[in-house]
């Protein structure tokens, strides 16, 4: 029992239709809520978190940094679920568009700012990978009359490479593990720098095929 008498429900003590204006708020507030969006907004709360643990005591503390690496990891790890759990349970939403790509950017342009800022990472590293991101949202914007650049193997794979490569940095490590977490960062810059100017590629095509389509319709 709910304890809320049928008239009070309008009568029939059925949900609201959703069709109805009311339906259709019931709809969305619990679309809102849903578990993908709630694996976002841990990962946008976790970025301010994650920028205390990585310059608690200095920066250089690595009791501190390891639990910023445990934050930064958790962050990766509900970036790979809550697109997969919206796209194959349909769970998306405007907020969910929204909030999704920011929440990544945050996080991996947080990290990468703080470990230039305590010289762990030299700030043409941060500035390539961090101007590819906002070149390639921007350009998205572009070209998005025409159609919609679909995320490439080789972009995942950048990802793949940038999250690994910082998450090592993140970590105080030294020697072998130190050398290993630079090549890794090499990869991630050199796939960061491929996968851009493909996309810049596609874009490219993708603009002039609209517009002589535009021209051909007139």
């Amino acid at each position: 029992m709910t304890g809320v008498p049928a008239s009070a429900a309008g009568g029939t003590g059925r949900r609201p239709a959703p069709g109805t204006k009311l339906g259709t708020a019931a709809v969305n507030q619990a679309s809102l809520w849903n578990i993908a969006n709630i694996l976002t907004m841990i990962r946008l709360v976790l970025v301010p978190g994650f920028v205390m643990l990585l310059l608690a005591d200095g920066g250089y503390d690595p009791v501190w940094r390891a639990w910023a690496w445990a934050a930064f990891a958790v962050a990766m790890i509900t970036d790979i679920f809550d697109g997969h759990l919206a796209r194959t349970y349909n769970l998306v939403t405007d907020f969910g568009k929204i909030a999704d790509p920011i929440a990544d950017k945050a996080i991996m342009g947080s990290a990468l700012i703080c470990l230039s800022w305590l010289g762990d990472l030299p700030w043409w590293v941060t500035g390539v990978i961090l101007g590819r991101e906002l070149g390639i949202t921007l350009m998205r914007f572009w070209v998005i009359r025409y159609g919609v650049i679909p995320a490439s193997r080789g972009g995942k794979l950048k990802t793949l490479a940038q999250g690994t490569a910082v998450g090592m940095y993140v970590l105080a490590l030294t020697g072998p593990l130190a050398t290993l977490r630079f090549w890794m960062m090499a990869v991630a810059v050199v796939l960061t720098v491929v996968t851009g100017l493909d996309y810049i590629r596609q874009a490219v095509v993708m603009r002039r095929a609209g517009l002589a389509a535009e021209r051909a319709s007139k």
